[in-house]
């Protein structure tokens, strides 16, 4: 009997914990919450076929803190981001990196991780889809690494914004864009 090859894909799960407390935070949380529950059904999947799932967050500056106090953070019922991370709330063996800008891979052990992993494409998931969503995409093609981007598992401010954005990583870094549920890890 053979073992079946692990699967080649991760889940990046890019800046779900955020408090929102900016101008567009509101609009952002609009746009957000139901990615979030698509991102969570996503997760299911990609866990029940061993699938890495890579939550990729901000560390808003605070270098002293870890992931674990970020989530709490933001899980607090005064953090306008709460409802989200509420639906995302990382298992004990999800993986994580905390990010010092908007690529998930500038600064951090996100590329080891991966090739540890023995992925060689990541599904890109989360917020901003015109900010990081780009940035974290652009740095993967730049590690030629296929790119996936479920395009009901991203959000940005405004719809538009989202739509723009996808459509120059379509073209620019030939990300395959498509609705989470044809992403089959």
């Amino acid at each position: 009997m053979t073992n079946a090859a692990p699967p080649q894909i991760a889940l990046l799960i890019v800046d779900m914990f955020n408090f929102l407390d900016f101008a567009d935070g509101q609009a952002l949380l609009k746009q957000a919450l139901p990615a979030a529950h698509r991102i969570a059904a996503l997760k299911r999947r990609f866990r029940r076929v061993g699938a890495p799932v890579i939550y990729a967050n901000d560390n808003f500056g605070q270098w002293h803190a870890d992931f674990r106090e970020l989530v709490a953070v933001c899980r607090h019922e005064s953090c306008r981001g709460a409802p989200i991370a509420d639906v995302l709330t990382p298992e004990a063996d999800d993986f994580y990196v905390l990010k010092p800008k908007q690529s998930a891979f500038h600064s951090t052990p996100l590329a080891v991780l991966l090739e540890h992993c023995g992925c060689r494409e990541v599904a890109i998931t989360g917020i901003s889809t015109d900010v990081c969503i780009a940035a974290t995409a652009i740095d993967a093609h730049m590690r030629d690494l296929t790119v996936r981007i479920p395009a009901d598992c991203v959000a940005a401010p405004s719809r538009r914004r989202t739509a723009v954005a996808l459509a120059v990583l379509k073209q620019s870094v030939h990300a395959r864009c498509a609705q989470s549920r044809s992403l089959h890890p």
